[in-house]
């Protein structure tokens, strides 16, 4: 059984709860956020479910784990939980974030502090998890020092009765962590535009808009591996953010800046930090073309790209019959770089000489 200690870390002080956290925690879980990412919160959360939860943390100790109200500067900020250690010594790590206290490092500074204390009294590993959509508690973990271990595919069912999928992380008491930052820092303002063409990050709303464009056959002619489904699309869409996070890539919607209309998908993927490299790819729908678009697009993603990120190579492969992808590629800086015979396979059977091509970080 753990101590009850009052743990303090930063501007935070971390302490089991009490009757007067009632009304911060009414307000944390009655809160859209919360209850979109906690589906087994009663909806609408009332005082009675916060004494409860109140009530019942004394219990939770009892049984081995442990109950933490966050507060900062005296104000409730949070809660963060751990279950009992199971006989391995595994703990399973929780926590939420009052609206008034997000985007400030809160969830990520009890989180580290909270799992150095289990390391303490003995715990050997501490676990989380978090829904492949929910990009704050995705970086709370990279920032508390986790590691990504692996998914979960539809793990929970969600209040709309779709099953979501989660990320798994640890961290272990012997190994030496610092927190991760991300590779990609997400857009400024969640957006890149030059007033023609906006890019933003690809979502659910958007699946439908590119499993049209996809299936579209000059597209799919160029698409490599077996046609997606619209499940699959959706369900692609959903793993933007997870991805962008993660370092893994940025998977993009391109927009006409004037009427918010998609108008195609740019990506920066198979990103390789020890080489300073990653590639592009994309594609355009039938009616925005001729118009200069795609072009515009890649060159705010790389101008982008080099002054926010490490990445000092970007690349792109082309089919060698695609001369649409190549005029864009030279408009937007990039070289020709060589020549890999017969390497894309084509639907027909055949096979396709990819070109190859770089622009690299300005001097």
């Amino acid at each position: 059984m753990f101590p009850r200690d009052v743990i303090s870390t930063g501007s935070l002080i971390l302490r089991p709860p009490v009757r007067e956290d009632a009304d911060g925690l009414v307000k944390l879980c009655d809160d859209p956020v919360t209850a979109r990412f906690m589906p087994l919160l009663p909806q609408p959360y009332e005082l009675r479910h916060a004494l409860d939860h109140v009530r019942d943390a004394p219990g939770k100790w009892e049984s081995g784990g442990a109950e933490y109200t966050i507060t900062e500067g005296g104000r409730f900020a949070g809660s963060i939980s751990a279950g009992p250690p199971d006989r391995w010594g595994v703990a399973q790590l929780g926590y939420l974030v009052a609206p008034w206290a997000r985007g400030r490092g809160v969830a990520a500074t009890a989180a580290r502090a909270v799992t150095d204390w289990l390391f303490d009294h003995g715990v050997r590993r501490v676990e989380l998890q978090a829904e492949v959509e929910n990009v704050a508690s995705l970086r709370v973990a990279y920032r508390a020092g986790f590691r990504e271990e692996g998914l979960r595919r539809e793990a929970k069912r969600l209040r709309d009765g779709r099953w979501a999928d989660f990320v798994m992380f640890a961290r272990l008491r012997e190994e030496a962590v610092e927190p991760v930052e991300p590779y990609l820092p997400f857009f400024e303002g969640g957006q890149l535009s030059d007033g023609v063409v906006r890019l933003t990050q690809m979502g659910p709303g958007d699946a439908a808009d590119f499993s049209r464009m996809m299936a579209e056959p000059s597209v799919a002619q160029y698409s490599l591996g077996p046609p997606s489904t619209t499940q699959d699309d959706e369900r692609r869409c959903r793993y933007t953010g997870y991805w962008w996070v993660s370092g893994q890539r940025a998977e993009l919607a391109i927009r006409d800046a004037a009427t918010g209309a998609f108008a195609g998908h740019l990506q920066l993927m198979q990103v390789v930090p020890v080489l300073g490299q990653a590639m592009i790819g994309y594609s355009l729908v039938p009616s925005f073309r001729g118009r200069g678009y795609m072009t515009r697009a890649v060159r705010l993603l790389v101008e982008w790209a080099f002054a926010h990120t490490a990445l000092h190579r970007i690349v792109a492969g082309t089919d060698v019959a695609n001369a649409a992808s190549h005029a864009v590629l030279e408009r937007a800086g990039f070289r020709r770089e060589s020549v890999q015979r017969e390497l894309f396979p084509r639907r027909d059977g055949t096979r396709a000489d990819d070109v190859h091509w770089v622009l690299l970080r300005p001097a």
